[in-house]
C-alpha cells in the first residue's frame, strides 16, 4: 500500500507538470472517457488519451499488471458502462470523435482541503478521523463511549463467579392441555400471552422470584421516571442491574447486553457498566445435560460420541459446552446442550416485560416505545433458542465467504447430530484475537474488517454477535469466527445505501446525505428534510473542514446532534448498532498494536472493488458519482484513488491467500 501511495504521488507530480489546465483531448467513440483514463498500461507514445494517459509507462509490478488481470477487466468494463451511461462532460462531433473537457489543477494539500472545498480525498478523511479519534479520547464521556463500543469492558470468562445463582421457572407443577396449549417455538407475543394467562400461579411465582431479586431496582426506576431523574441516575441503575441481572435469567442477561451497545438509549457511563455483564452462569447438572442430549438425539450418547465430557468446558445463560469425539469419524467436536426450562423462563419474562412496557405507554415522561423495541429484539432472541437454526446459519455463512476469504475459518456443523436443543460443531483450537501477541494480529484484524464489510455490503448475512470472545486466532494463523445464533439480514436497499452515503460524504453532498438517512432507516419516510439540513451540515462541517480536528468544538457538535434528535424523529436502527459493535471491536483490537489504524484505510479498497466489479445499476451510479461528483465534473484524481484502492485490495488479497496456504501446509507438516 505504501508503494502504491508513492507511485500515486509520483504520477500526480508528473501529471501536474505535463497537462495544462483546461486542455481538450480527443478520443475514439469506441472508448468512453472513464475507460480511457484507466488505460494506464498505455505507453507515453499515446498522448491523445484523456488526462492520465500521458504518464510514463509503469513497471510490471504497478497497475499495468492489474490491466492484464480479469479483475481489472471487470473493473474497466464497469467504468465503460458507467461512463457511457452517465458521463456528462463530453460532446460528440460530426467526425465521430468524442471530446471530453478535463479540468486539471494542482492537487491541494491535506491542510488546504481542511480549510474548505467541495470534496475530500480518502487520505484526507483518514487523517481527519485519526485526529478526531485522538481528540475524542481526551474527553471522558466520549472515550467511555468508544471503549464501550469496542467491547473493551466485556467479561468473556468461561464460567460465572462463585456464588452466582440463576433463577428459572419451576416446571414441576405446570401441565399442558395438548398441542393447542403449548408455547410457540417462535416469537409471537399474543400466543405467549395466551399461554401464560392460563397459568396465573406460575406467573405469580415468577413475579415473586423477580421482586425478591430486583425489587429495589424496579422501584428505583419508577421513582426516576416520576421524579424525572432517569438520565441523572442512569449509571447508578446500570450498576444495580449489572449486579443482579445474572440471577434474573437469560432474557435479562441478553437484554442488558443488547442495551449496552445503544448510545441512543443509554448514557456512555451506563453503557460502560452494562458492558461488564457476564453471560456466564454456573453450569447445570451433568446428568440433566446428558439426559437432554440423549432425548434430543433419540439414542444413547455413547452411540454417537466415543468421548464426551465429563464436565463442561464453558457455561452460558442458554447452554453449556462439552468437548467430545465423534465415534464414526474420530473428529473432535464441541457439543452445546441447552439449559432446561430456557424457553419457559425466557417467554414468561418477555411476557412480563411487555406488560410493563404497555403500562409505560401511559407515562408522559417515557418517550421510547418500549414494546416496539422489545418485540424487535425478542424476535431475534427467540432464534437463538433454536440450535438447528444456528447450525444452518453457521453452514450458510461459511459458504458465503469460502471463495473470497479462505483466511477466515468457520466451524463445521454436523447437522445429523444437531437438534433444537443440541448442536454438534467442529472443535477449533486457538486463542482470543484480543489476547494474542502473534505478529500477524494486525493482518487478521484487516481480514476481519474485510469479512464484515463483505457481510455488510455484499452477502447481507451479518454476524450480529462479534464480541472479542467470538474472534479467535487459530494455530495456523487464520481468523476463526464463532457463535452464529444471532444473525441479521441486510437487504439490498441498505447495502447500496451505505455505499451511496460514503460517496456523498466524500463529496460533502449534505443534501444527499440527509436523503441517505431515510434510505438507511435513521429517519422515517415522509419527514420534511429541509429543516434538518442546516444543523446537520454544521455537524459535518465541524468534522470534515475548518482547520482539522483541533478546531472541532465537541460541545457545539453535541448540542447540534442533541437538537437534531430532539426536534426530529432521528433514531439508530438496530442493525446499525450491531454494525457499530462489529467494527468497533475490530478497531479496538487493531489499535492495541497499531495506534495509527484507521478503518477507512482498510475499508476503501474493498468498497472500490465493489464499485468496479458490481453490475447493479445503483452501484454503477455510485461509481459515476464518486468520479464526477455532484457538479458532474470528471475528477481524474478521484478515479486514480479508486483504481489504486482496487489494486491494493487485489494484491493484498492474493498475498494473504498465499500466506494462508503456506501456514496451513506448515501446520499440517507439524
Amino acid at each position: 500500500v505504501a508503494l502504491a501511495a508513492q507511485r500515486t504521488r509520483t504520477r500526480r507530480q508528473h501529471h501536474s507538470r505535463s497537462v495544462s489546465s483546461g486542455r481538450t483531448f480527443p478520443m475514439s467513440t469506441a472508448t468512453a472517457p472513464m475507460a480511457s483514463s484507466t488505460s494506464v498500461a498505455a505507453s507515453s507514445a499515446r498522448p491523445r488519451r484523456v488526462g492520465r494517459a500521458c504518464r510514463p509507462p509503469r513497471s510490471s509490478s504497478s497497475t499495468s499488471d492489474l490491466a492484464s488481470s480479469s479483475a481489472r477487466a471487470s473493473g474497466t468494463a464497469a467504468l465503460m458502462k458507467t461512463s457511457r451511461a452517465f458521463a456528462p462532460a463530453r460532446a460528440r462531433g460530426a467526425s465521430g470523435v468524442v471530446r471530453a473537457r478535463v479540468t486539471t489543477t494542482e492537487r491541494p494539500t491535506a491542510d488546504a482541503k481542511r480549510g474548505g472545498g467541495s470534496s475530500a480525498g480518502v487520505s484526507d478523511i483518514s487523517s481527519q478521523i485519526k485526529d478526531v479519534r485522538a481528540l475524542m479520547e481526551e474527553d471522558e464521556d466520549l472515550n467511555t463511549l468508544m471503549q464501550g463500543l469496542r467491547g473493551t469492558n466485556i467479561d468473556d470468562s468461561d464460567f460465572a463467579a462463585d456464588g452466582v445463582q440463576m433463577q428459572v421457572v419451576d416446571l414441576s407443577g405446570m401441565q399442558s392441555d395438548g398441542e393447542d396449549d403449548a408455547l410457540p417455538l417462535y416469537y409471537d407475543p399474543e400466543l405467549i400471552a395466551k399461554y401464560w394467562r392460563r397459568r396465573p400461579a406460575a406467573v405469580t411465582q415468577r413475579v415473586v422470584q423477580l421482586l425478591s431479586i430486583a425489587g429495589g431496582f424496579i422501584s428505583g426506576i419508577l421513582s426516576d421516571i416520576v421524579m424525572k431523574r432517569t438520565e441523572q441516575n442512569s449509571v447508578k441503575r446500570a450498576i444495580q442491574l449489572r449486579d443482579i441481572v445474572t440471577s434474573l435469567g437469560p432474557a435479562y442477561i441478553k437484554l442488558g447486553q443488547a442495551l449496552s451497545i445503544r448510545p441512543d438509549i443509554l448514557t456512555p457511563a451506563a453503557m460502560n457498566e452494562l458492558q461488564k455483564l457476564c453471560d456466564k452462569v454456573p453450569s447445570f447438572d451433568n446428568k440433566i445435560a446428558f439426559d437432554t442430549l440423549e432425548a434430543q438425539l433419540g439414542c444413547k450418547w455413547q452411540d454417537v460420541y466415543s468421548e464426551l465430557g465429563p464436565d463442561p468446558v464453558a457455561a452460558a445463560s442458554l447452554g453449556q459446552v462439552y468437548k467430545g469425539v465423534l465415534k464414526e469419524t474420530g473428529d473432535v467436536v464441541a457439543v452445546k446442550v441447552q439449559r432446561p426450562a430456557v424457553l419457559e423462563t425466557v417467554s414468561i419474562d418477555l411476557y412480563l416485560i411487555r406488560r410493563l412496557g404497555i403500562a409505560l405507554r401511559k407515562v408522559p415522561q417515557v418517550n421510547t416505545d418500549v414494546v416496539a423495541l422489545l418485540d424487535e429484539w425478542a424476535e431475534r432472541f427467540f432464534e437463538e433458542l433454536d440450535y438447528v437454526k444456528e447450525g444452518e446459519n453457521q453452514t450458510n455463512f461459511a459458504a458465503s465467504i469460502k471463495e473470497d476469504l479462505p483466511q477466515v475459518v468457520v466451524p463445521k456443523t454436523y447437522m445429523e447430530w444437531t437438534r433444537r436443543k443440541v448442536i454438534t460443531s467442529e472443535w477449533l483450537d486457538g486463542e482470543k484475537l484480543s489476547q494474542s501477541t502473534a505478529d500477524d494480529v494486525g493482518d487478521l484484524v484487516n481480514i476481519g474488517v474485510i469479512c464484515y464489510l463483505k457481510q455488510l455490503l455484499d452477502t447481507g448475512f451479518f454476524h450480529a454477535d462479534p464480541h472479542p470472545g467470538n474472534l479467535i486466532r487459530t494455530p495456523d494463523g487464520r481468523l476463526a469466527i464463532l457463535d452464529f445464533g444471532l444473525m441479521t439480514n441486510i437487504d439490498d436497499n441498505i447495502k447500496f445505501g451505505m455505499i451511496e452515503a460514503i460517496a456523498h460524504l466524500i463529496h460533502k453532498d449534505y443534501e444527499a446525505i440527509v436523503e441517505d438517512f431515510v434510505t438507511l432507516d435513521f429517519i422515517p419516510e415522509g419527514v420534511d428534510l429541509k429543516p434538518i439540513l442546516p444543523p446537520l451540515s454544521r455537524v459535518f462541517d465541524q468534522a470534515l473542514a475548518g482547520g482539522g480536528a483541533k478546531n472541532i468544538n465537541f460541545q457545539e457538535v453535541a448540542a447540534d446532534l442533541a437538537q437534531i434528535t430532539f426536534d426530529y424523529p432521528f433514531r439508530i436502527p438496530p442493525y446499525f448498532a450491531l454494525i457499530i459493535r462489529a467494527i468497533g471491536v475490530l478497531e479496538g483490537i487493531a489499535l492495541v498494536g497499531n495506534p495509527e489504524f484507521a478503518l477507512v484505510d482498510e475499508a476503501y479498497p474493498y468498497i472500490s472493488k465493489r464499485l468496479l466489479t458490481d453490475d447493479s445499476p445503483r452501484l454503477r451510479e455510485s461509481l459515476r458519482y464518486m468520479v464526477y461528483g455532484k457538479g458532474q465534473v470528471f475528477d481524474a484524481d478521484r478515479l486514480i484513488d479508486v483504481l489504486e484502492a482496487f489494486e491494493s485490495f487485489r494484491i493484498a488479497s492474493r498475498m494473504s491467500q498465499g500466506k494462508t496456504a503456506d501456514k496451513a501446509a506448515a501446520a499440517a507438516a507439524a
